[in-house]
């Protein structure tokens, strides 16, 4: 069996001598594993780190497989990443969640999110925003979306800036106003198309906040594990 797909690499370990076990994300082909033959050399080892945009061919007799890669650099960025703490903490937390898909199934849209991230992991300001854009993303792609075009109680689309964290939809000011209490933030970055915002502490605090009460509500919790170290890390070096 064999196929061919762009793919942005989440994380490796060491295989033998001189290969390596390298895992991605592919746009047609979901999360994927398989052994890169002569990994550990100087050629390879520079296109096989994460958050590396790469061609992939995957190779096996059967499909149930592990495989081999043959891999080629498409987009290089690891070694720009290496010295900001801001962008290693993404790459690792971006990997923990990536984690979370079943292997081998497809989400392409997921993948494009992916991809605006690494794109901008170099730009420290816009990490934090699209790291939650993409925990939203993860959410809906896992079955458990969040749902922000409306409000629940009365259709409206305007002044919404709520999330009910029952029914997981916005909610207007006018009706939430009597239950605001009880209602999670929805701040502004999260409520427009323009994607590569800047927000304050303030929205960024929020945004955190949404994104997690229902990761840890509907994956994490369920599954018995923990937020990723990583992500606290990177929430306290922008919050701080």
């Amino acid at each position: 069996m064999e196929w061919r797909d762009e793919a942005i690499i989440l994380g490796l370990k060491r295989h033998g001598e001189t290969s390596v076990i390298v895992e991605v994300l592919t746009r047609d082909h979901g999360r994927h594993r398989g052994v890169v033959r002569g990994g550990r050399g100087k050629r390879l080892s520079a296109v096989i780190q994460p958050g590396n945009t790469v061609q992939v061919v995957w190779r096996a007799r059967i499909e149930e497989q592990l495989g081999q890669f043959a891999v080629e650099g498409l987009k290089l960025r690891a070694a720009n990443l290496i010295t900001q703490s801001s962008a290693l903490y993404a790459l690792s937390t971006l990997g923990s969640h990536c984690r979370l898909l079943p292997e081998r199934d497809p989400h392409e849209a997921l993948y494009e999110t992916l991809k605006v991230l690494v794109d901008h992991l170099h730009e420290p300001k816009l990490i934090a925003a699209l790291l939650i854009r993409f925990e939203i993303a993860l959410l809906k792609e896992l079955g458990f979306g969040i749902d922000l075009s409306c409000c629940v109680a009365t259709g409206s689309t305007q002044e919404l800036i709520y999330v009910s964290p029952k029914s997981a939809r916005a909610v207007c000011r006018v009706a939430g106003e009597p239950y605001k209490d009880k209602l999670l933030k929805l701040p502004n970055f999260l409520n427009g198309r323009a994607i590569l915002m800047q927000p304050d502490k303030n929205e960024l605090s929020a945004g955190f906040t949404l994104s997690s009460y229902f990761l840890d509500r509907h994956v994490f919790e369920p599954r018995g594990m923990m937020m990723p170290e990583a992500r606290q890390a990177l929430i306290s070096n922008f919050l701080a």
